[in-house]
């Protein structure tokens, strides 16, 4: 299995200035290759890929404006492309918008694959730097595991942090149990289980909010370009990583939980994109983070031997009683609980959609049936029936 261990370091003058070069360069191949492969589409409607621009970065290289990128490790700059790369795949597929420009003020990153990078009793050292990084090893790489590769990252709060990944073959599975729950995600209790527990929901950005706004005011009002308003800007991605690793720190102490303590988790598959385009909802939804959830409890759930299943999102299960299976026209969020007309049942809204998510679950894990209800479009609406032949 796959693991990436983030760790924070405080590098020095010399390894500073190699690091900022170097992710400067980075940036500006992305930013050259990005505006190459646009204004080739435009002028010629053709579709550039990894290996043009990676010829291109060797004549750019050549080029004596730009002799400077050959004084950092090439390794990043040849990622950078195939990071392109990658964001062009996932635009022509539908899964992401177009690419943009990457910007100074948003940090940056570069990634080291083993060719630029040397691990040695313990610690790391980057292409043409002869000091390790000086890294604050807050867990130690299992024994026996080498890093394949590496990611440096600068936010924008001034902070370093090196992200080492590696595979960890000494993950093993957790003892088998016999629990099985659903989850139901929401606002006001983060998570409701099928059990009948309920989780709060922290807030973190409202618990930040006031701090924030007053931050976001502060640095409106500085000059543009002054260095009092690069302090301001530093002041709130301070706040927003706070708000960031809190958020992250929560999540990741409440999925191991669920996925020690239950065999089975079963799960909407929510989409969370569209549903943040309710902008009276948009803030609540995105603070609490379902999609990060789920992908935690995903590749948790493969590492430790447990089933992770997830229903489909048309499946009713805050309208459907899960005593008698009746499903009621209409359940506006502000009902909490009701009763069913069929059999007179007392429902808590989210506490039954669990028990029915649970259910329909389990259901698609034994004999593979569909959750999907008959009124759903999933076939085309017009669509002519094929007449049976005689």
């Amino acid at each position: 299995m796959e693991k990436a261990y983030s760790y924070r370091f405080y590098p020095t003058s010399e390894q500073e200035s190699l690091l900022r070069r170097t992710l400067g360069c980075v940036r500006l191949v992305y930013n050259k290759a990005l505006h190459e492969r646009t204004q080739a589409w435009y002028e010629s409607q053709e579709r550039m890929g990894y290996n043009q621009t990676s010829s291109m970065l060797t004549g750019w290289k050549k080029q004596e404006d730009l002799e400077f990128l050959n004084e950092v490790s090439c390794v990043p700059l040849q990622q950078t492309l195939r990071h392109l790369q990658t964001a062009f795949t996932n635009f022509f597929a539908g899964r992401a918008k177009y690419p943009s420009f990457k910007k100074k003020r948003n940090g940056g990153s570069a990634e080291f694959t083993k060719s630029a990078f040397k691990f040695k009793d313990g610690q790391i050292y980057i292409a043409k730097c002869i000091e390790p990084l000086p890294i604050r090893w807050s867990r130690q790489i299992p024994s026996g595991c080498e890093p394949s590769s590496i990611t440096i990252r600068f936010h924008p709060s001034g902070r370093w942090h090196v992200s080492i990944r590696f595979d960890d073959p000494t993950i093993k599975p957790l003892p088998a149990t016999d629990k099985a729950i659903g989850v139901d995600l929401g606002i006001n209790s983060l998570i409701v289980t099928s059990n009948g527990d309920k989780i709060s929901n922290p807030k973190h950005l409202k618990k930040y909010y006031h701090r924030l706004r007053q931050a976001q005011k502060s640095l409106f009002r500085k000059q543009k370009g002054s260095k009092n308003r690069d302090k301001a800007r530093i002041k709130l991605a301070k706040i927003h990583a706070k708000i960031t690793e809190t958020r992250k720190d929560h999540l990741h102490k409440l999925t191991t939980q669920l996925v020690r303590e239950n065999q089975t988790i079963v799960v909407e598959d929510l989409a969370v994109k569209n549903m943040v385009k309710n902008p009276k909802l948009a803030q609540a939804i995105s603070d609490a983070s379902w999609g990060e959830i789920t992908r935690q409890l995903n590749y948790k759930c493969l590492w430790y031997g447990r089933n992770y299943i997830e229903i489909d999102r048309w499946f009713p299960s805050s309208k459907r009683c899960s005593c008698c299976g009746y499903i009621v026209e209409k359940m506006p969020l502000n009902i909490r609980e009701w009763d069913c007309p069929n059999c007179g049942s007392h429902h808590d809204s989210d506490v039954n959609a669990g028990k029915n998510i649970l259910a329909a679950g389990l259901a698609v894990s034994v004999c593979g049936a569909t959750v999907r209800p008959e009124q759903s479009k999933s076939v085309k609406a017009g669509a002519k029936k094929q007449k049976p032949k005689s």
